[in-house]
């Protein structure tokens, strides 16, 4: 599905042939699709209004206004048949049923990064919320939006929750002025807490492995800790120096060449493709011999926000290995061998990484840097695709589809689908 200010756009996956075309009220801010793929959320922030629609009843529609409350988030709950609303200023969260037309809500909803969470196979759902100045977690049944467990949480200014794909712990985090990790079982037991340091700067991103064995926790320091399932204690710290010297971490430098034009191919005028050709540059992957200087950027001290620590990082789905980058490297992904706890592969990028997501199917990180090239790696090695397209086509975003077969590319104003060729066994 894509948005073209009022118009929904749905199209087949494969063939990308127009299936549906719907007309909202005003222009589409958010989308989203239910987790069974028949209805899709389209959400106007603006107006304070949801559209829902339908695909098999494409005449069925729903339209939710929340008034003068407005309305500042929206998302489908995991069973697909519900919709909850937050409204400005997080004074509440409202429940909608599409089924039986009934409405719930919920009170004080904390304004942060990730204040809701729902676990894996969709029972239950956490929300982080604040009352008298102090932080506060109640996890609702999603059947019946009853409340389960309502309790306080150690925390100066909750910054975000996440549940362990298992379903059975909560991860919430401080602020990252206050380096600390809190995890809690499903009846509100803290199980451990866990802080690295005390004064600098603290936590800047967390990820959860798919077993639920480690917690991986990215902080200002540059380092990822890495914390284990059975004590909640630190089992290693990885570490994202700017010279790389160890000869059993293979760096992958990207290199663009020129190509070479045969003279007397010439023509006047050129054909197109070999105007393009002429102007167009190659790109491709050298191994380069340790020790490798990195591009460090000195992040400014004082401003806010700085660009430093580590700001992204992600299991791939057989947890085998663990892709990060640190801000301060921005133009670099670090690739760690999870079963060895040792750094194996560094892909040193000409610009920016600008996003990077795993195969949901198989240990093969997909990246992106703004060009118009998609960057894959594996164990078996790693390959530059340049993406076929007419004008400046810069990939900002990307995201797999659950098969592993194809690829959604978005860029700022347009988006485009990869397919992938599977190898024959």
């Amino acid at each position: 599905a894509s948005c073209m200010q009022h118009r929904l756009v749905v199209r087949d996956a494969s063939s990308l042939q127009i299936l549906q075309l719907y007309t909202c009220l005003d222009q589409i801010q958010y989308l989203e699709w239910s987790s069974d793929s028949l209805f899709i959320l389209c959400a106007m922030y603006k107006r304070g209004i949801v559209q829902v629609w339908s695909l098999e009843q494409p005449d069925w529609h729903c339209k939710i206004d929340e008034g003068s409350a407005g309305l500042v988030a929206s998302c489908w709950s995991p069973d697909g048949r519900h919709i909850l609303n937050t409204t400005e200023f997080h004074l509440r969260i409202t429940v909608w049923s599409l089924c039986t037309k009934s409405v719930s809500y919920i009170k004080y909803p904390k304004a942060c990064q990730q204040g809701v969470a729902f676990t894996k196979d969709g029972r239950y759902m956490a929300v982080a919320e604040r009352r008298d100045c102090k932080d506060f977690i109640s996890i609702f049944v999603c059947r019946n939006w009853q409340l389960l467990r309502h309790f306080d949480t150690e925390t100066q200014d909750l910054f975000g929750i996440e549940w362990a794909p298992n379903g059975c712990v909560l991860a919430a985090w401080d602020t990252c002025l206050e380096y600390k990790v809190l995890l809690y079982s499903l009846d509100g037991r803290l199980l451990s807490s866990y802080r690295a340091y005390e004064w600098p700067l603290g936590i800047k991103s967390i990820a959860w492995s798919p077993s639920s064995q480690f917690l991986a926790i990215g902080s200002f320091d540059e380092k990822v800790r890495i914390l284990n399932h059975v004590t909640w204690k630190k089992i290693t710290e990885l570490d994202h120096p700017a010279t790389i010297t160890s000869k059993r971490t293979i760096v992958y430098k990207e290199v663009e060449r020129s190509p070479t034009v045969d003279t007397e191919r010439l023509s006047f005028p050129p054909t197109r493709a070999l105007a393009s050709s002429l102007f167009s540059t190659q790109s491709k992957y050298d191994i380069s011999q340790v020790p490798v200087s990195l591009q460090y950027i000195k992040p400014v001290a004082d401003r806010a926000n700085p660009k430093v620590g580590v700001g992204m990082l992600a299991f791939s789905a057989d947890n085998c290995f663990l892709a990060t980058r640190n801000d301060n490297i921005p133009s670099s992904v670090w690739i760690w061998d999870v079963r060895r706890l040792k750094l194996s592969v560094v892909l040193e990028q000409l610009c920016t990484i600008q996003y990077f997501q795993w195969d949901p199917c198989q240990p093969r990180l997909a990246v992106c840097t703004g060009s118009s090239r998609v960057y894959l790696w594996s164990p078996a090695g790693c390959v530059v695709v340049q993406v076929p397209g007419e004008g400046d086509f810069q990939i900002m975003s990307l995201s797999w589809h659950p098969s592993g077969d194809a690829m959604l590319l978005l860029s700022k104003d347009n988006f485009c689908v990869c397919y992938l060729e599977r190898e024959e066994v």
